[in-house]
C-alpha cells in the first residue's frame, strides 16, 4: 500500500474560485499529496480567501498556507484599487482585449512562490487553474506563457540544474471552456458552494452576478442546467 511519504508532491495554486478549485481537485484525483498555495495581495476584498480555506479543507489538501504580499503598491489594477469593475458586459466583449481586472504580472508573481516553494519540498508539479478558452484576455494565461515559465523554473533552479528533476506547469483547465469546468468539478465532487468567483461582492457579501467572473460562471452553470449554489445580488 502506498504510504504518504512515497506520493508525488504538488503545489497548487488556489484562489477559491472555480477553476482553481477543480483544479486543486484534478490533482488529488490523480493522487498528488497537494500543497496549497493563496496570495493575500491586496485584492479589493477577502471573500476569494475564505473560499481557498473551505476548498482547501473540503479536498483534504497536506497543507494551505496563504502568503502575504502587496501588489496593490503599484495600482494598475481594478481588483487592487477602487477603480470600477466592468459590469454587464455580453460574454463576445469579454473575451476581447485587456480589460482593467487585470492584476500587472500576479501569475508571474505567484507562480515565482509556488516554484520556490515546490523545490523546497521537492515537489515538480505545479498546478495553476489558467484557462485560455472563457477568459478575460489576460496575457499571463496563455499557453505560451505557461511554456515560458516552464522553461524558466527548469533554467533557474538548483533543483532542476542538479538534475534532481523536472519542473512542470500543469493548467488542467486551460483549453476548457466554463461548461465543462462546471461538469468537471461535478464529476469530481467538489462543494461547487464553498467556491467564490465574484470581482466585486455586495456589502452583504453577495455576489455581484454582472462583472464578467459572474457572468461566466453563470454562464457555465447555465449551460449545464444546474443551478450556481452560490448567492447572487443579480441573477
Amino acid at each position: 500500500m502506498e504510504s504518504a511519504r512515497d506520493r508525488r508532491k504538488a503545489v497548487v495554486l488556489l484562489s477559491g474560485g472555480l477553476d482553481s478549485s477543480t483544479t486543486l481537485a484534478v490533482a488529488v484525483h490523480e493522487g498528488y499529496e497537494c500543497y496549497a498555495l493563496s496570495f493575500e495581495y491586496g485584492q479589493r476584498h477577502r471573500k476569494e480567501l475564505e473560499a481557498a480555506r473551505r476548498v482547501a479543507e473540503s479536498l483534504g489538501v497536506r497543507e494551505h498556507r496563504i502568503v502575504k504580499l502587496d501588489i496593490a503598491q503599484f495600482g494598475g489594477s481594478a481588483l487592487t484599487t477602487d477603480a470600477d469593475v466592468p459590469k454587464g458586459r455580453g460574454l463576445e466583449e469579454i473575451g476581447h482585449g485587456i480589460p482593467p481586472t487585470y492584476v500587472p504580472a500576479r501569475n508571474t508573481i505567484f507562480l515565482a512562490h509556488a516554484l520556490a516553494y515546490a523545490e523546497v519540498i521537492e515537489a515538480f508539479d505545479i498546478f495553476i487553474g489558467a484557462n485560455c478558452i472563457d477568459y478575460s484576455g489576460y496575457p499571463d494565461c496563455r499557453p505560451e506563457y505557461l511554456r515560458a515559465f516552464e522553461y524558466l523554473a527548469n533554467l533557474a533552479t538548483r533543483a532542476a540544474v542538479e538534475g534532481r528533476g523536472r519542473f512542470r506547469i500543469r493548467a488542467p483547465m486551460l483549453t476548457l471552456s466554463k461548461e465543462d469546468i462546471v461538469r468537471r468539478a461535478l464529476e469530481l465532487g467538489v462543494d461547487l458552494s464553498l467556491t467564490w468567483s465574484c470581482y466585486d461582492p455586495t456589502p452583504e457579501g453577495l455576489a455581484c452576478g454582472q462583472c464578467d467572473s459572474c457572468l461566466l460562471r453563470k454562464a457555465g452553470f447555465e449551460a449545464v442546467g444546474v443551478r450556481d449554489p452560490i448567492p447572487y445580488a443579480v441573477r
